[in-house]
């Protein structure tokens, strides 16, 4: 599933490639993509027909577009194009002449006949729909994730709210992480290199970490997101990917998600894999002790 740093090299494209573009035609080639659109695929299409799109926003791993254009519902704002990419989906942007490709499932069309945007979803368990926005939001933010925690990459993240967030719940520390309400962008992978750098087991009860501990966690998944941004995300096969289609090269750097049997870049133990909540968990077994009290409520 992509995270925060794949989401974010998507939104970077679109806000440079169709922003301020006008819709002139829409096509759903599968009914799946735009499932979540309740009036189904026309409702879908006639909303975005005619819509100027704005530029592209993120909150953790969801993607919106904000819509504007005279003589559509979307006239007065309000709505927003929302994105959601599941296991593989991608926004790419294409030239006109370039063949569909397999897995097409949306295709935006613009006025101005330069390069279209097209969804492509091979296992069809992202998708695309207008949805209302939150009333007065300058960002545009969908209603149905407006519940969604900002990220730490957003310059609105409050650090000291987190930090005594995490220390109150009664939970264990890598569920902390993945948990949206509290902090958005975090999966799998950024977790298990946030909590390596940090040197905690990801079975650590929050109410055992001191403010320092959870300060320096909150400041290492920044860093592993931040460096992950910088070389375009983590791709570990062709599914993420800009809108250029362009793979990400984070995956050569990663210090344990993984790396299960080699070395620990710290200390040469071998790296675990333990099975966690129906995924896996990487750690090194030396640096990131068990710890002695595993309850996390």
């Amino acid at each position: 599933m992509p995270e925060l740093p794949e989401v974010e090299v998507v939104r970077r494209g679109l806000a440079s490639w169709v922003a301020g573009r006008t819709v002139a035609d829409v096509q759903v080639l599968h009914p799946r993509a735009v499932r979540r659109q309740p009036a189904g695929a026309a409702d879908f299409a006639s909303r975005l027909t005619g819509t100027t799109l704005g530029t592209a926003q993120r909150r953790g791993k969801y993607l919106w577009v904000p819509l504007s254009g005279a003589g559509t519902p979307e006239a007065a704002g309000g709505f927003s194009l929302i994105g959601h990419l599941g296991m593989s989906g991608q926004l790419l942007v294409q030239d006109p002449s370039v063949p569909d490709e397999t897995h097409l499932r949306v295709r935006l069309r613009f006025t101005d006949g330069g390069r279209e945007l097209r969804f492509v979803d091979q296992r069809t368990f992202g998708g695309l729909a207008v949805e209302e926005a939150e009333d007065g939001d300058p960002e545009g933010t969908p209603v149905s994730i407006a519940h969604i925690a900002r990220d730490p990459l957003d310059p609105r993240f409050d650090d000291e709210a987190f930090v005594a967030a995490l220390r109150a719940k009664r939970t264990t520390v890598k569920r902390a992480l993945l948990d949206q309400t509290l902090i958005s962008g975090v999966g799998n992978i950024y977790a298990d290199e946030a909590l390596w750098r940090s040197k905690l087991h990801y079975d650590r009860a929050t109410a055992t970490l001191t403010r320092p501990q959870a300060a320096l966690l909150l400041a290492h998944a920044r860093d592993v997101m931040s460096a992950a941004l910088a070389v375009g995300g983590t791709s570990f096969d062709s599914l993420y990917v800009n809108v250029n289609g362009e793979s990400g090269y984070f995956s050569r750097d990663l210090d344990a998600y993984g790396r299960e049997q080699e070395p620990c870049r710290r200390c040469g133990t071998p790296i675990r894999r333990a099975a966690w909540m129906n995924r896996s968990s990487y750690f090194c077994p030396r640096c990131q002790r068990v710890p002695r009290d595993r309850s996390g409520g």
